[in-house]
């Protein structure tokens, strides 16, 4: 009886030392809620009115203006010079439009081809990942072997000397996969293999070919990479499978030039009482040099500044500055907003909320956030008014970060990222399919409206954001509640 009583006992406790539910102030809900009108306002006029259809139209006109944008390139320059002299322009009139220098890496793709030699003769189709080396001119011919992860490369090391080797991973989910793309060259280098052919890094496939930026270690000898269609990993492990000889030819030509002036495009909406204080929205301008970027993050980046042209339009003025930052080189290693860190690192405690939207501008749900549980639950209130768009969801981060660029700030600043139905994204991400069809104009207005609406509401409460992190409190969350676990244990050891 007494270890039935105590057993209950630590379960009311337990659930007393819960802390994910939302406790707000009555008044601070009560401020929340009168946004109600003001929301409803920038969504009608989004999504009905006067600038309805006008992001995708923005954003057409520009990929359709300059195609991809790969860091380094006179276009990613001229498509900067062409938003700074457009939106300070009238019927943009957006404040403070100007670009911050970044220096970045210009590596340009040449020559590639693949071929096939054995079991078979057979074209081969490559893309060369970013930043890898050139095979030689006449280019590299060997066998090759086929791994279907690090584990299978590890145990079977001593048959790679000499090889291409050939990772056909499942893909798992992005963060998970893109290692291969990422550390394939390294592990395979590390016993011998000449060149690394990755299996493009998506669910989906239509002979697609996806690039990305790959990595090398000063420690260990550099190899060419690339990377090869799902169907193909899928044949040379067939092949392997059967026991068959794999000989392929490779040719992979690029150029890494010297270093690059780029620079981060800002604008903003000066706010009323406290402009020192900033709400940041974000997306990146750069692309790879395959597709036209307009998913990835032409339609991040053009939310971000068109929905200060809403604000602007529509007369809302927030107490604090709405900025937009739209990031460069974000593709080479997010190179544009650890520039911005280093410049602004002495007023980073007056950033009260930090938005990106960098993985499709599909139908918008919601929010992903790391914010805290206070913060969650300010996120929780705000997007209720986002109801009538269907896009009231405030998702907690599992992964500890949100965002590509601002994970920079994942412990220092609240963060949030466009959480949207983007279950294809990863079927167009980094490749020639990476092109306006892909997008919808009434999904890019709902995100618009979102985007504006979120800015809008943080930037204009009476007390700034909290500064209290989901992982803070997360531990807490998890401490009490073994701690108590742990008293329990001990009291009934006592009574026994």
């Amino acid at each position: 009886m007494i270890v039935i009583k105590v057993c209950f006992v630590l379960i009311f406790l337990i659930s007393f030392s819960k802390t994910d539910n939302c406790n707000l102030p009555n008044e601070l809900v009560t401020e929340i809620r009168g946004y109600k009108d003001t929301v409803n306002k920038i969504i009608d006029a989004v999504t009905n009115g006067k600038y309805k259809g006008q992001t995708y139209k923005e954003l057409a006109t520009f990929v359709d203006k300059f195609g991809a944008r790969q860091a380094g390139s006179d276009v990613l320059e001229d498509s900067i010079d062409y938003l700074l002299e457009l939106l300070p322009s009238k019927g943009y009139d957006l404040e403070s439009v100007h670009g911050e220098n970044v220096t970045i890496p210009h590596w340009v793709r040449g020559v590639e081809s693949g071929q096939m030699i054995k079991p078979r003769m057979a074209d081969i189709p490559v893309l060369a990942l970013g930043g890898s080396i050139s095979t030689k001119e006449t280019g590299i011919e060997a066998d090759a072997v086929v791994f279907r992860n690090f584990d299978e490369l590890e145990a079977q090391s001593a048959s790679v000397q000499g090889k291409i080797v050939i990772f056909n991973n499942d893909f798992k989910s992005y963060g998970i996969s893109v290692a291969y793309r990422s550390q394939g060259p390294i592990r395979a280098a590390k016993y011998g293999a000449v060149a690394v052919l990755v299996r493009s890094v998506t669910p989906f496939s239509m002979n697609t070919l996806h690039t990305g930026q790959t990595q090398y270690d000063k420690n260990v000898t550099k190899i060419p990479a690339a990377s090869i269609t799902v169907e193909h990993a899928h044949l040379f492990q067939r092949y392997q499978d059967r026991n068959e000889t794999i000989r392929l030819k490779l040719i992979l030509q690029s150029t890494l030039l010297n270093d690059s002036l780029s620079r981060n495009t800002v604008a903003e909406v000066k706010g009323s009482k406290t402009p020192e204080k900033v709400v940041l929205v974000s997306g990146h301008l750069d692309s790879w040099d395959v597709g036209v970027g307009a998913m990835d993050d032409g339609g991040g980046a053009f939310i971000s500044w068109y929905s200060l042209v809403v604000l602007k339009g529509l007369g809302l003025r927030p107490k604090r500055t709405v900025r937009s930052v739209l990031w460069t080189a974000e593709e080479n290693g997010l190179i544009g907003v650890q520039e911005y860190n280093n410049a602004h690192e002495h007023e980073l405690d007056n950033f009260v909320f930090v938005m990106e939207s960098d993985e499709g501008t599909f139908t918008p749900l919601g929010l992903n956030y790391v914010a805290g549980t206070t913060g969650g639950c300010i996120l929780e209130e705000i997007l209720k008014l986002l109801s009538p768009i269907n896009a009231a969801t405030a998702k907690r981060s599992e992964e500890g970060g949100v965002g590509s660029d601002i994970t920079i700030w994942k412990d220092v600043i609240p963060t949030g990222s466009l959480l949207n139905d983007n279950g294809k994204y990863f079927w167009f991400h980094h490749t020639n399919a990476d092109t306006m069809d892909v997008l919808d104009p009434n999904a890019l207005d709902k995100a618009t409206a979102l985007w504006a609406s979120v800015a809008y509401v943080i930037a204009d409460l009476n007390d700034d954001f909290p500064r209290s992190f989901a992982r803070a409190d997360g531990n807490i969350q998890t401490v009490i509640p073994f701690f108590l676990l742990y008293l329990s244990i001990m009291l009934v050891s006592v009574l026994l």
